[in-house]
């Protein structure tokens, strides 16, 4: 007897058995036939909720991206955390660990993906600077921070962040790289009116990216 499932049952089961096939055989290795093999489904099945290996990849790009915004709001929101430690720890959340996240990260750093690097990009950009502005605003009225542009400071910061941190923006030795932090970090504190040092534990994070 043919099992029916809800779409939103049956496509969740698709992304869990991508992500866990894309993650041991990569993105090149994996057939359309480990998928219908690993979820037991057929083919028309899964053309009706994905045209192609592609279009799984865009998806577990979004789901990706939903479950990092959410953790980051999540810890955003909790006022117990001191705000230093809240930018921190946000920071930290964003990276992708676990299941495909390497493929994935591997995947769109292709020449031929720059159009899903660049939705990446736009996520964080778009996603993560209102986090982060609200948490910035929360400094200012706790007196933290003094800048009159909590919102468009970190625009400049986490745009700075996503583009000249990243590998395929700009090329740099491990020497410019520690230069680029130590610059991001003064020029950060001095655009949130913070002071001197106070964000000095962003270094640290990068640091232990090398």
């Amino acid at each position: 007897m043919r099992v029916v499932k809800k779409p939103d049952i049956r496509k969740n089961e698709i992304l869990d058995a991508v992500d866990e096939l894309f993650g041991q055989k990569g993105f090149d290795g994996t057939t359309t036939n480990d998928i219908l093999d690993k979820v037991g489904i057929a083919r028309g099945t899964l053309y009706y909720y994905f045209k192609s290996k592609e279009d799984l990849m865009d998806a577990l790009i979004e789901r990706y991206s939903n479950q990092l915004l959410d953790t980051a709001n999540k810890i955003a929101a909790d006022n117990r955390i001191p705000i230093m430690e809240r930018i921190v720890r946000v920071v930290l959340s964003l990276n992708l660990s676990g299941g495909s996240s390497k493929e994935i990260m591997e995947h769109i750093h292709k020449p031929q993906n720059a159009l899903m690097h660049q939705k990446i990009q736009k996520v964080i950009i778009n996603g993560v600077t209102p986090i982060m502005a609200d948490i910035i605003q929360e400094g200012i009225e706790q007196g933290e921070f003094n800048t009159p542009y909590p919102y468009e400071c970190m625009e400049m910061i986490v745009t700075y962040m996503n583009t000249v941190f990243d590998d395929d923006m700009v090329e740099m030795t491990t020497e410019e790289r520690v230069r680029r932090i130590q610059a991001f970090v003064f020029n950060a504190e001095r655009m949130l009116g913070t002071e001197s040092g106070s964000l000095m534990e962003v270094i640290q994070i990068f640091g232990s990216e090398e």
